[in-house]
């Protein structure tokens, strides 16, 4: 099973929009069996909260499968149960770092990092942390601009997995 974690700010916006596009991406690729995904925040403010409405507007525009869920605040097992930590800015990374102390691992990624098809997986924290972020639409209000760079990161990490992974 590979396990994926989305992660924002407060779980109501970009992350799982990125959460609900890699499942639709993974369930038409017919590999649902094989992936776990999931999206968390790193602050406490939106926790129990549903998805914000400009999301589900977004994903229903696009036909994007969505769900009932409630935020949730990322944790330090989370780190340890996920194999791909993905985060959707600078903050995120602070933050992320701030709950699980060091990525000894190499897990984490910030979505952008995610430009091209042809992007490695091996790469090192500098080139991970990609120089551009996922804007918050609960700041600028422009969902489609997020959705674009949701589903150009979620491919692009979906063909790289399948590539690591041989699927």
């Amino acid at each position: 099973m590979i396990n994926i974690l989305f992660v924002c700010h407060g779980n109501i916006c970009r992350s799982p929009m990125a959460e609900f596009v890699m499942q639709k991406l993974v369930n038409e690729a017919g590999l649902s069996d094989q992936f776990h995904i999931a999206s968390a925040a790193t602050s406490r403010e939106e926790i129990g909260n549903d998805v914000h409405y400009g999301t589900k507007q977004k994903m229903a525009e696009m036909g994007v499968p969505i769900w009932r869920r409630e935020a949730r605040q990322m944790t330090k097992q989370d780190y340890l149960s996920y194999e791909y930590v993905i985060l959707m800015d600078d903050n995120n990374w602070r933050n992320t770092m701030r709950i699980i102390g060091k990525d000894r691992d190499n897990k984490v990624y910030k979505a952008m990092y995610f430009t091209t098809p042809d992007v490695s997986l091996q790469a090192d924290e500098g080139q991970r942390r990609a120089p551009r972020d996922v804007k918050d639409p609960w700041y600028t209000g422009n969902f489609d601009e997020t959705y674009d760079d949701v589903i150009v990161s979620c491919t692009n990490l979906l063909a790289a997995i399948r590539h690591k992974h041989g699927i």
